[in-house]
């Protein structure tokens, strides 16, 4: 299970922000905290006076360990640039263990993508490493976060078992917004800072399968 200190309790997430990829970015999160670790990620803290690249690095610093996701590092259409900020903090995080001391030489990264092979041409340098994929599926973006965990002795829930709180994590908190007189829109637009409380508060609460 997860150790005694902030370090080892706490887990990076570099992923993509768009919409499009929000359904697996909510499970990622959720995952995480279900299985009582903290998910950090740079849009915790919505602060524009803050240097963008210092606070990812202080994040990375204070976590032993990192999901990085890879699924938008090609253009799909034209005139559209590739996304390069999530194989560079893929970087400066690895550099971090790499050349760090005690505790930052102990993290453990894990690299995810929707499809397997989809980052070789862009990032051919870490063709030889176990890249895990989702198939944009929030379910298997559940399983190989949660598998990742337990190789790293951080739970003992299966993947069915998570992937069943969280189906009954967003009912709750549907009907608990609607009940407020939340719109879908607003319920849609939420920030990260936001859903990291909803769920927060659905762990406080007991984890309820459903809004009383």
């Amino acid at each position: 299970m997860a150790g005694g200190g902030q370090f080892d309790d706490s887990v990076f997430i570099n992923c993509p922000f768009d919409p499009e990829f929000r359904p697996i970015l909510e499970a990622i999160l959720f995952c995480v905290l279900d299985c009582g670790l903290q998910p950090r990620l740079s849009s915790e803290r919505l602060d524009s006076g803050e240097v963008r690249l210092s606070k990812i690095v202080e994040l990375m610093k204070e976590c032993r360990y990192s999901i990085h996701d890879l699924s938008r590092v090609q253009a799909t259409k034209k005139g559209e640039h590739a996304r390069l900020n999530m194989p560079f903090e893929l970087g400066v995080d690895y550099g971090l263990a790499l050349a760090g001391t005690p505790p930052l030489s102990s993290k453990q990264l894990l690299v995810i993508a929707e499809q397997r092979y989809e980052y070789q041409v862009a990032l051919s340098d870490i063709a030889g490493w176990d890249i895990r994929a989702h198939d944009d599926d929030f379910e298997q973006a559940i399983k190989e976060v949660r598998h990742w965990l337990a190789a790293n002795n951080l739970t003992t829930s299966s993947a069915s078992r998570i992937v069943g709180r969280y189906l009954g994590y967003q009912e709750w908190d549907y009907e608990r917004l609607l009940d407020a007189g939340w719109s879908d829109d607003d319920i849609q637009e939420r920030q990260t800072p936001e859903l990291l409380q909803a769920m927060r508060d659905w762990v406080d609460a007991g984890r309820p399968l459903s809004h009383p």
